[in-house]
């Protein structure tokens, strides 16, 4: 009897929520172990391993785990993309804190404008450059504060959607030697006499600048 306990407690292990090390990855045990409550237990007290659970084992919605999913900004974003194929209202004021997430969610999900995320996005140069760009799919004035602020996102912006010259900006894009010269080349298409003195400190932006313009 003794051996058969010792090989039942291998098997299915005494664990509880402090212990997930003992039992190993819980979502490939489970996947074996299918009938364990208390593996479940577990997976539905940790935000990452619920949304593994639901996308690799039930792959659709578990609403076991919704709670603890919804708050993790990035893991709901996906459990609204990946498992309930569209917006997920209760998990919402969770992404919207995150301007990466709050963007995708944007983007992917409610496929347009989100207002009640815009003070979040708005905050980051990437994710306000590229909400302007794919969502907004035009000049965005509540995110330029932002995106002047990083040369790359600046240039991109002046390029893509203002198409032309972004004088507010341009004091920041010439302070990197590749966005100076990308600026020259595809904005301005001409000399930048301005940039050119931090054009000059990478050889290789300057080579390439020479032999376009002087």
């Amino acid at each position: 009897m003794k051996m058969i306990n010792d090989v039942f407690m291998i098997d299915i292990p005494e664990f509880d929520a402090g212990e997930e090390d003992i039992f190993g990855d819980p979502i490939e045990y489970i996947k074996e172990h299918p009938d364990d409550k208390r593996v479940l237990n577990v997976i539905k007290q940790n935000p990452c391993w619920s949304y593994m659970y639901a996308n690799e084992v039930i792959k659709g919605k578990w609403p076991e785990g919704e709670e603890i999913i919804k708050q993790d900004p990035r893991l709901a974003f996906r459990y609204a993309h990946n498992m309930i194929n569209g917006r997920w209202p209760e998990a919402e004021d969770t992404i919207k804190q995150d301007p990466k997430w709050a963007y995708y969610y944007a983007y992917n999900v409610i496929k347009g404008r989100w207002p009640e995320a815009e003070d979040t996005i708005k905050q980051n140069p990437e994710q306000a450059y590229d909400y302007a760009r794919y969502v907004v799919k035009g000049r965005w004035p509540e995110g330029e504060e932002a995106i002047k602020q990083s040369p790359k996102r600046a240039c991109l912006y002046a390029y893509n959607v203002i198409k032309g010259r972004w004088p507010v900006a341009e004091d920041t894009i010439k302070k990197d030697p590749l966005w100076a010269y990308q600026y020259a080349h595809n904005v301005i298409k001409g000399r930048w006499p301005e940039a050119e003195e931090t054009i000059t400190q990478s050889p290789k932006w300057w080579r390439k600048y020479e032999r376009k313009f002087l």
